[in-house]
């Protein structure tokens, strides 16, 4: 009688562990640390802090008084009441034109798209020639905006457009239409779906478009600087008046004026950098 013997099992493979990967912290060394603080400062934090040593030369009592004579505070008053006025109109105007973008297909919207970019690349004086060429008192279509809050409106809307725009698109690209679809077959109009779905989503993006606006447009000059016309208490925005002081040597007075318009600046910045930081918050405590 033979006895067979069961065979032997197989010896298992032997499995090759993938190499061990480097964990990745996200730090960066002292040195880039370093060097990113001597590039902030030497571009930012030094010309700031000497802009406010001599807006301040003089004492508080004579910063107070450039920043409060009557020339001063119309200028301030124009150009605060216009960068409002046009950033409201640009939140209106910008967050359609995102919407025909990225919901709408028509001939020509590639070009359309990149001409939203132009005024980030056009010289803003090239752009008050165009203005003034157009609107000045040789205009071409009858209408004559040279020396008016009208000009210097939309010398304003003409560089601060494309931050709403901007702002608002991708968010409108990655919207979920799905909830909309569910929504239109509950029977909402148009308006109800933008109103109760599209609007919250959308709310951030368009404020932060509309403070970037109005951030550029306290600042600027040169597209003002023809169709404005430079009249005291009318269209001489802040820039101008700034301008205007450096000529007649008064530069603690111009400095002055400065320093309140980059105290405004950086306040609107900070107020959407928190508003931002609340969303975010929000966002990641949804379930």
């Amino acid at each position: 009688m033979s006895v067979t013997t069961a065979p032997a099992p197989p010896a298992p493979e032997r499995v090759e562990r993938p190499p061990r990967m480097r964990r990745v912290t996200g730090t960066v060394g002292p040195l880039a640390i370093g060097v990113s603080v001597l590039w902030l400062s030497v571009i930012v934090l030094l010309p700031l802090a000497a802009l406010t040593l001599t807006a301040l030369s003089g004492g508080l009592g004579e910063f107070w008084d450039a920043v409060t004579a009557p020339a001063a505070l119309a200028a301030l008053r124009v150009t605060l009441g216009a960068s409002a006025v046009v950033a409201l109109f640009n939140v209106v105007m910008g967050t359609l034109i995102a919407w025909v973008l990225v919901r709408d297909d028509f001939r020509g919207k590639s070009l359309v798209n990149a001409l939203i970019d132009l005024p980030f690349a056009l010289p803003t004086i090239v752009a008050s020639i165009v203005l003034l060429s157009l609107y000045g008192p040789n205009s071409p279509v009858g209408v004559r905006l040279n020396a008016t809050t009208a000009g210097l409106a939309v010398a304003l809307a003409f560089v601060t457009l494309p931050f709403v725009v901007r702002a608002v698109q991708p968010v409108l690209i990655e919207a979920d239409r799905e909830v909309e679809e569910a929504a239109a077959s509950l029977g909402a109009s148009n308006w109800t779906i933008f109103r109760r779905v599209l609007l919250p989503t959308l709310a951030p993006a368009i404020l932060s478009g509309g403070g970037l606006a109005f951030a550029r447009a306290i600042g600027e000059y040169g597209s003002v600087v023809l169709i404005g016309g430079n009249i005291p208490g009318v269209t001489q925005v802040a820039s101008q008046y700034i301008q205007q002081q450096i000529e007649i040597d008064r530069p603690a007075n111009a400095a002055a004026v400065s320093v309140v318009l980059l105290l405004v600046a950086f306040l609107v910045l900070l107020v959407l950098r928190l508003v931002a930081g609340v969303q975010q918050r929000r966002e990641e405590k949804a379930p």
